[in-house]
């Protein structure tokens, strides 16, 4: 008798702690694609990252680069991106709130920007490698 107490609790424990957050987490998926229209941005099973242009049931139709559009159902769709945030007019955020410009940055990038104080940090890849090395 007492078995049967032990395994029944076993199992109220492992539907608590694991079916039911997992079917919770489902369900706030299928429900987060469902609900995305024409204009959200979309990331695919693939991978590859668009824009909702026209929906109609359960066929989408995601534009993936200028004029380059995908029909596809929802099942295709991974996640529904939330809007971007304006960015400043350089584009790069210094993670303070203030958009900054980095300084240092090399055109082939094999250094680090450089801000205020700081040491330049160059790969150890970059220096290594020589015209010479040839296998």
């Amino acid at each position: 008798m007492q078995f049967v107490i032990v395994m029944a609790l076993m199992l109220g424990v492992m539907y608590v702690l694991m079916i039911r957050p997992q079917r919770q987490k489902q369900a706030n998926q299928q429900n987060m694609i469902d609900s995305a229209g024409v204009g959200d941005d979309v990331v695919t099973t693939g991978g590859i990252y668009g824009t909702i242009t026209e929906a109609e049931g359960d066929d989408v139709v995601v534009e993936i680069a200028r004029g380059v559009t995908v029909h596809m159902t929802r099942r295709g769709i991974a996640a529904v991106l939330p809007p971007e945030e304006e960015e400043d007019e350089d584009g790069v955020d210094d993670g303070d709130g203030d958009m900054t410009e980095m300084e240092g940055s090399t055109e082939n990038g094999d250094e680090a920007g450089v801000t205020d104080g700081e040491e330049a940090v160059r790969s150890a890849v970059a220096d290594a490698s020589t015209g010479d090395d040839r296998r």
